[in-house]
Parts: C-alpha cells; structure tokens; sequence
C-alpha cells in the first residue's frame, strides 16, 4: 500500500529542485499560480474559438463529453510561451537528463471536459509507448496546466501518488487516488509512471486543462510536431523553441533530411536548416 495520500502544493517561487525532489518521492505536485495572469487570460482568448470547433472523443478513454485540442504550438503565441516556462523546462531537463542528451516537446492539446463526464480510465501515460520502455528508464515528464479551476465536482485530475515506484499491473485503490484541486494558472506536474486520469464532472462548468508533456529526445513523439507544426510555420520561430520541438538532432544523428525538392543539392541535412536556424552540432551530416 502507498503511504503518500497528499500532493505536495509549492508556491510560484519553487526552484527545479524542489519540483525534483517531490517528483522522486510522490511522481506529482502541483506548483500553484505558476501562470501570470495576463498570459492566462491570453491564452484563454487564443484557444477558446479552438475548443468549440473540436469534436468529443470516441471511446470511453477520450471522454464522450471531453474535447481535445492540439496543434497548440502553431496556433498559440500564448501556449508558446508556456511550453518554454523556465521552472518547467529547467525541471525537465534535470529530472529527465539521465537518460536523454535532450528533451523535446512530446505534445500540447487542452482537454475540456464537460458536464456529466464519466472519470477517465487511471492509466500511466508512458503505455504510449507500449511496455518497451524498461521501467528504469523514465520517457517522459508532463504538466496539467489549470485554464479553469480545478475542483472535485468539475473534474481535477485524479493521481495516485507513489504509483510511479509500483511494480506494472499494480491498480490503485480508491483511498490511494487523490485529486489535485488547483486554481486557474497553476500547475500539476507528474512523471509518465504515475498513475492518473480525469475526474469525473458532476458540475455545470466546463474543466478546461492545458496538457504540455516533455519526452527523451530519441523517442517517438505523441503528437507529431512535423505535421502539427510544419517548416513553414515553425521558421518563425527562435531556434530554442524549434529545437523543443524537435527540429535539431536528437542524439548524434537522429532526425536528419535530404530536401527532395533540391535541385543542385541532394545532401543530408540536419533539421534546423529546415526552420532556417544553424545546427547546433558539428557533426557529419552538417551541411
């Protein structure tokens, strides 16, 4: 049985090492008004027309009353800014560091559920690789971004605290599960081996999540970045961000290109000529 039955709350000032530090004990915490409120309220504009033209899911994982919306790191200068949260990425980059020579995003999409929402499936978000992953390695650490109030009645996340320890195929019982009630502009950040899932929404109001997960740089990404947010769109953006999401090598030669629309050039090249950037390496394929 675990013996963790609470989520460590920080305030805004945490440092990586406090997130760390939890995150190794518990696999979750929650960081409060970790968003301004100005950049909140922007991002809430941004997306909004988003949300209402996105469709509900289609089995009872995706939530019949849940709507996701992706392809945020194009369409959101707002969510731009948030994936590069320096608590965060400095939090990911030390948790993740030991398996990794970097990270890159793993995907953005809001999850909006709405009234009379069934409680999602507890599951471990790292399964999206399969069980090939050792379970010494971990993939992936993600955030749960609070857009509306977190509350039991509309739905908080449900986490399991310590799962991340627990031997696969283990299930939670329900004294085990707690929720991470938050308001607007804060955080829960959790491992990909914490068991969670959505709350159920028992209220009138709509529990609006922003979800940015961080994932190994070798590693196949959920959302595909590439077609989510092509080269002509990511060229407008600085080299720290195309490099999140994922336009650079990820380990000495992962992800390289040969333009096949090239016509005196036909040589491998690395991916941040794609966005217009140098590459950061000197290695054999620089072109």
């Amino acid at each position: 049985m675990s013996s963790i039955t609470t989520l460590t709350t920080f305030p805004s000032t945490a440092t990586a090492a406090d997130v760390s530090n939890a995150l190794d004990v518990a696999g979750a915490c929650i960081v409060r008004d970790a968003l301004a409120p100005e950049l909140l309220a922007r991002f809430q504009a941004e997306t909004a027309p988003l949300v209402e033209n996105s469709s509900a899911g289609r089995d009872d994982f995706a939530g019949s009353k849940t709507r996701r919306t992706g392809a945020l790191i194009a369409t959101s200068s707002a969510c731009r800014d948030i994936a590069q949260h320096p608590l965060i990425l400095e939090t990911a980059k030390e948790f993740l560091s030991p398996w990794c020579r970097r990270i890159q995003l793993m995907l953005t999409q809001i999850i909006a559920i709405y009234p009379d929402e069934k409680a999602q499936v507890l599951h471990r978000d790292r399964l999206a690789w399969g069980g090939y992953i050792p379970q010494n390695i971990e993939p992936q650490l993600n955030t749960i971004w609070a857009i509306s109030d977190f509350t039991v009645a509309n739905g908080a996340t449900q986490v399991v605290p310590g799962s991340h320890r627990w031997e696969a195929g283990r299930d939670a019982n329900p004294e085990e599960v707690v929720q991470a009630e938050m308001p607007a502009g804060s955080v829960l950040i959790y491992t990909g081996s914490v068991i969670h899932g959505g709350g159920a929404n028992h209220s009138q109001q709509v529990r609006t999540a922003l979800n940015i997960d961080y994932c190994l740089d070798w590693l196949r990404q959920e959302e595909n970045q590439y077609l989510s947010c092509p080269p002509e769109i990511a060229r407008q953006f600085p080299k720290v961000l195309t490099d999140l999401i994922g336009y650079t090598a990820g380990g000495y030669a992962l992800g390289y290109y040969t333009d096949p629309g090239a016509t005196a050039d036909h040589s491998t090249r690395l991916a941040e000529l794609a966005v217009g950037h140098k590459p950061a390496t000197d290695g054999f394929l620089n072109t």
